[in-house]
């Protein structure tokens, strides 16, 4: 039994977020006294020759890092550009397919970072690494770390990203700005600071926009005009707020046909969603359900660890049975050994003891199981990364995984969020494999009543429902899984039929864009009518 016998520090780290885009970060300066590092061409030095040379060193403690000093020296923005491509050449999971540009040639570091990726597309026709970002490493650390971002509190789900626009409210943090204005799920934006959100176009009104919806700070002023799925108009005015975030909401235990069935809404894979995931697990035991609902259909991913920890607390010692949640497979430069840690390379398991998160260690504590051998999961296009992990890992020891909604992300890879000078960087290194060495699912899982492809599902094929509040068993995607809890089956007149191409947001130029994508949480509105929108990354996902 996978118990306590694997070090857990070179795994927690392993990074699972969904999501990609480029941003304004990263030095572009050079010092004066150091002088610039030479590039020639297939040649690429050791990337610690590079590393911690900034062009803008930061000074003083890191208070995320037990306030050690931080490592940076006097270096340039071309030290910054040669540790990523050493850097890059030596762990990105497809190095083959990577430009070797001169970095003198690009504008600013991150200019280089965001080509240092393959164009290659997967079998659909889709990019084969959509999920290269980078992020200021203090608001990523914040993020993560203590769930603390500014804002109002709402996460939205966008239709069009150009006029005419569609953003509604997906849910709202608890004791947020939003939460405390009584703003609901499935509120429609509709004007913004006076500023028409749906059909303004212009260089002011698409600023006003941007500066409102995503603040900066904490206590900035805007006004918002709501259209309520009841149909009312709501105005109301909202200052943003330094948000906690609650990445496990709505924990209930419903009396359905089925029996008892217990549901909970997990947002989020990060360290603070552990204790509240037990705390769930527990009520649930206690309740004696038959059947859990986990609603991830806007769970973006996160941390791997935590979602082995989660699948063990829903299956247990006597269905794992010894047997792995994933193993690592990095590029063939590294076939035995993580080429971050160092370490042998060893597949994670099914972890059955909690995890400190800040001390990178397994504790003593263990934690609680259901000893399920059926879960039913709540999908869309945002279900991605270490949500599709979960999904996979227990598809792997034979835990029937019911789907319900869409088509999932299709993210089989991850990352070590590396920090270097003040940016953290995602790049893909590693793909991942259950125990029955399945990880192709480059397109995704889809729902389906009758399975035919690896990566089908059992479920049903259902859209997002905006008309009722998550954890309302009257809500389209809950009511389908209670049906099929009861009945074996999807409920009539739900069919094969993908959802996927209609329901995923979409700017209007086919550019797909994921709610946890960090170029979705933080984007600029084209100012030009029928463009793309130009996005950056400095918040997290």
């Amino acid at each position: 039994m996978f118990k306590r016998s694997l070090l857990v520090s070179s795994v927690l780290l392993l990074t699972a977020c969904g999501g990609g885009g480029s941003g304004n970060i990263g030095g572009t300066g050079g010092g004066t006294a150091v002088t610039a590092p030479d590039w020639t061409a297939g040649v690429f030095p050791a990337e610690s020759n590079f590393k911690n040379y900034c062009a803008t060193p930061r000074t003083g403690a890191d208070p995320y890092n037990n306030n050690r000093p931080f490592p940076d020296r006097a270096g340039t923005s071309m030290h910054e550009k040669m540790w990523l491509r050493s850097w890059s050449n030596n762990t990105y999971l497809w190095y083959r397919e990577l430009p070797d540009n001169n970095p003198a040639n690009f504008s600013s570091v991150l200019a280089f970072f965001n080509q240092l990726k393959t164009d290659e597309l997967t079998d659909s026709g889709a990019e084969k690494d959509n999920f290269h970002f980078a992020q200021n490493t203090a608001s990523y650390r914040q993020q993560t770390q203590s769930g603390v971002s500014s804002g109002y509190g709402i996460s939205w789900s966008f239709g069009r990203t150009t006029p005419p626009r569609s953003l509604l409210v997906a849910y709202t943090e608890p004791d947020s700005p939003a939460a405390n204005a009584n703003i609901l799920r499935g509120a429609d934006l509709l004007e913004v600071d006076g500023v028409d959100f749906v059909n303004d176009n212009t260089n002011a009104g698409v600023n006003k926009i941007n500066a409102a919806l995503f603040p900066a700070t904490a206590g900035q002023q805007h006004e918002f005009v709501f259209l309520t799925h009841a149909g009312e108009t709501l105005t109301v005015t909202l200052t943003s707020a330094d948000v906690a975030s609650s990445p496990v909401q709505n924990v209930k235990v419903l009396e359905t046909n089925a029996g008892k069935v217990g549901y909970l809404q997990f947002n989020s894979h990060i360290a603070l969603a552990q204790p509240q995931l037990i705390s769930a697990v527990n009520s649930f035991a206690e309740a004696n359900v038959t059947d859990v609902v986990l609603d991830l259909r806007y769970n973006g991913g996160g941390l791997l660890a935590l979602a082995s920890q989660f699948a063990y607390m829903v299956s247990g010692d006597a269905i794992i049975q010894d047997r792995i949640f994933e193993k690592t497979i990095f590029n063939d430069k590294h076939p035995n050994r993580d080429p971050v840690t160092g370490r042998p390379l060893l597949p994670m398991p099914f972890y059955s003891f909690e995890i400190d998160y800040e001390a990178q260690e397994l504790t003593s504590n263990p934690l609680p199981e259901l000893n399920l051998n059926r879960i039913f999961v709540l999908s869309t296009g945002d279900t991605c990364s270490a949500s599709e992990a979960f999904i996979n890992g227990l598809r792997g020891i034979d835990v029937e995984v019911i789907l319900i909604g869409d088509k999932t992300c299709g993210k089989p890879y991850g990352f070590y969020p590396t920090d270097n000078c003040g940016t953290t960087y995602f790049t893909i290194q590693f793909s991942g494999a259950n125990a029955k060495d399945f990880g192709e699912y480059a397109d995704g899982f889809y729902p389906t009543p009758a399975p035919t492809f690896a990566a089908d599902v059992q479920g049903c094929n259902v859209a997002d429902d905006f008309s009722a509040q998550l954890g309302d068993p009257q809500e389209r995607m809950l009511a389908t899984a209670l049906h099929y809890a009861a009945n074996n089956s999807c409920p009539l007149g739900v069919t094969g039929q993908r959802f996927s191409q209609q329901q995923r947001p979409d700017d209007g130029n086919g550019l797909s864009i994921q709610r946890h994508d960090p170029r979705m949480r933080a984007f600029l509105l084209e100012n030009k009518l029928n463009q793309p929108l130009k996005l950056h990354a400095d918040q997290q996902p």
